[in-house]
């Protein structure tokens, strides 16, 4: 039997997302075994990211000052905004290094069972951007789930009298893969989304 102190240590790293019981007793093994180099340095990353960590009042990304980094970017063409989700999102598809505009994050999807309203999410600050003037391309990319559509179709509502053009991530067939791996909600999407060849 682990001590008390290590029994929490696993508690706590098993409610990590992605990471069970089992994983977690791992994870706390690897670091008593290596406790000289790495809790050290683990716990220094994690005070100073719990001392500067703030919620950036433009997009509502995470980062380590406000304005963050990406709306501070200078390089970042300020006429395209990706609406998103989550933080996740952004960090996602900015590793992809494919989109060079700048982000809002909502903070959630409107969920009629899990109570969450438009009021719920990062809404209004998002039509107060566009209303601003600067932003000429609105792109929508929520999830393809129920949720994430009918979050996007409510945004595209509410962004319809604007001055901007509002696009949605493609949805469909993805690189390498195999019709008959694929759901039929892939499969009628990529139908619909179908195109002119050449």
């Amino acid at each position: 039997m682990a001590s008390q102190e290590i029994e929490a240590l696993s508690g706590a790293l098993a409610r990590l997302p992605g990471l069970g019981p089992r994983s977690a007793r791992r994870a706390v093994l690897w670091l008593v075994k290596n406790r000289e180099q790495a809790l050290p340095a683990l716990l220094e990353a994690l005070d100073a990211v719990s001392e500067t960590l703030v919620e950036c009042s433009t997009c509502g990304n995470v980062d380590t000052q406000d304005p963050c980094g990406i709306c501070a970017d200078p390089r970042r063409d300020p006429k395209s905004l990706c609406v998103v989700e989550d933080v996740a999102d952004v960090w996602a598809l900015d590793r992809a290094r494919l989109f060079q505009g700048r982000y809002h994050v909502l903070g959630g999807k409107l969920s009629a069972l899990d109570g969450i309203g438009p009021d719920d999410l990062n809404i209004a600050s998002l039509l107060a951007r566009v209303e601003e003037g600067e932003i000429d391309e609105v792109v929508l990319a929520m999830n393809a789930t129920l949720e994430g559509q009918t979050t996007a179709h409510y945004l595209a509502e509410r962004l319809e009298n604007q001055s901007v053009r509002i696009t949605q991530l493609a949805h469909g067939l993805p690189v390498g893969g195999e019709l008959d791996y694929l759901d039929e909600g892939t499969l009628a999407q990529a139908l619909r989304a179908r195109r002119p060849v050449g």
